[in-house]
């Protein structure tokens, strides 16, 4: 049996290949939509793609499972469980709890574990050819290194109302009833790990197993005294914000992301023809380089979303292609950087990148306005916003700074001052500038504090909690 591990940094999110040698056949789980990883590894070994399933309706990224099945003519299986309002949209094959799919020697068996969502599958693995028992867990967003899938998910970014409580119970049981009952010699491999906002303490590590997470794991204590409260108190307290464009996720892989198909390579589009554009706001201009090239001078009504471990991320929170349909030209040093950036942002349902160009020469400039921290005593402390995290502003903040998390500002712009100038600041700067282009994109008048967070702590030794 083979199992290999497709990991993306940028979303800390894991896809599986499993495939039987001896048939030649693999199965793909929870694909993401740039499917290039998963063509190639299957020509690598020499297997065709004939099943491919996914854990549950995702939340961070769009699901590549219609994507992956029409480039190869593979089966689609989902989640049947859940109730009504947890039905996909579209033609495939369901699941429910104990039904299996079969690729030669090995077989895929989902469990039902509700939780973090109610149509949640967990899928356990076993290698007939070495064993005739499971000894392999594909987990989703169930059962983490080190934490469980947070189960705040549809009230933070689905629209749902309370429907955490009943998520935790839910998560209680799955565990007691599925997991918990298996042996401890299973190895567990999750959907997601470090960095994820699909938990509030997720490890590093790409798998663990069933009884390491019994002995050592947070819940474990919860579980064994079969402390319920106990339980959902410590799994909903301390949970990050979620990122408000996990709701359009939602919406978008319940329904089906539409399919891509062949896609032609970026080209690099003439500077005149950018100019023209950008006059006529026809298109979205994103700039990826550093906060501190950008601050030398970028283009005006850009987008600063910096190319590194993050961009996909920043990107989905900078750009709304729902509100926005005019397309990205990127900003890159050439056209292979420029196509990986524009490949990875399929991954959040950004598919309107018309082309790249190498230089801002020629366009209309822009230089955002910053403010030194010894500076800040002119400024309307109403008017200052931390894009922190709310955990990192419970822990210190700039006096009479309001928090908005950089990942839902742009959709809560009805929590901002109506008027005048507003003061943006993160820890470093990184995330402030995406915040901060995207906010001037929107219309607000936008000042960054130099050096954020850190600069004020710099000069004040006690923050304020």
């Amino acid at each position: 049996m083979l199992l290999e591990r497709i990991y993306d940094e940028d979303l800390a999110q894991a896809s599986y290949f499993i495939g039987c040698q001896a048939r030649g056949e693999a199965i793909v789980v929870d694909a993401r939509r740039d499917i290039t990883d998963y063509l190639d590894l299957a020509e690598q070994q020499g297997m065709r793609i004939v099943a491919v399933t996914e854990t549950h309706i995702h939340a961070d990224y769009l699901s590549g499972t219609r994507e992956l099945a029409a480039a190869t003519g593979a089966e689609i299986y989902v989640s049947g469980e859940g109730g009504a309002d947890w039905q996909y949209g579209f033609d495939a094959h369901r699941l429910y709890d104990g039904s299996s799919i079969t690729l030669g020697n090995i077989t895929v068996q989902a469990r039902h574990t509700p939780g973090h969502t109610p149509e949640h599958l967990i899928f356990l693995i076993t290698d007939g050819a070495f064993a005739d028992e499971p000894g392999y867990m594909i987990s989703g967003d169930f059962v983490f290194a080190g934490d469980l899938g947070r189960p705040d998910l549809l009230d933070e970014a689905a629209g749902g109302v309370d429907t955490r409580f009943e998520g935790a119970r839910q998560l209680f049981k799955s565990l007691q009833e599925v997991f918990l009952p298996l042996p401890d010699h299973l190895q567990v491999y999750p959907g997601h790990g470090s960095g994820s906002a699909c938990g509030k303490a997720l490890g590093a590590l790409p798998s663990t197993t069933v009884g390491y997470e019994r002995r050592h794991a947070w819940w474990g204590t919860y579980l064994a005294d079969n402390d319920e409260k106990g339980f959902i108190d410590e799994l909903l307290d301390g949970q990050p914000d979620a990122h408000a464009y996990f709701g359009r996720m939602k919406k978008e892989n319940r329904e089906g992301p539409a399919l891509l198909g062949k896609r032609e390579a970026l080209s690099e589009l003439p500077i005149e023809q950018v100019r023209a554009q950008l006059q006529r706001d026809a298109i979205t201009f994103v700039d990826t380089r550093s906060p501190a090239e950008v601050h030398q001078g970028t283009v005006a009504g850009s987008l600063n979303i910096p190319h590194g471990s993050k961009t996909v991320t920043y990107a989905a929170w900078a750009y709304n292609p729902e509100t926005d349909d005019r397309p990205l030209v990127l900003l890159a040093p050439n056209q292979e950087t420029a196509q990986s950036i524009a490949d990875s942002l399929l991954r959040v349902g950004i598919d309107q990148t018309s082309g790249y160009v190498t230089t801002i020469d020629g366009l209309p400039e822009f230089v955002p306005p910053t403010i030194a921290v010894e500076n800040l005593e002119d400024v309307d402390r109403a008017a200052l916003l931390d894009v922190r995290q709310r955990g990192e502003f419970a822990a210190g903040h700039i006096p009479g700074a309001k928090q908005l998390s950089a990942a839902r500002v742009l959709w809560h712009q009805d929590q901002l001052p109506a008027s005048g100038p507003i003061v943006t600041y993160c820890q470093s700067g990184m995330r402030n500038t995406v915040a901060a282009s995207a906010l001037r994109r929107a219309g607000h008048d936008i000042i960054e504090l130099e050096g954020s967070y850190n600069a004020w702590i710099a000069q004040n030794s006690t923050p304020t909690t």
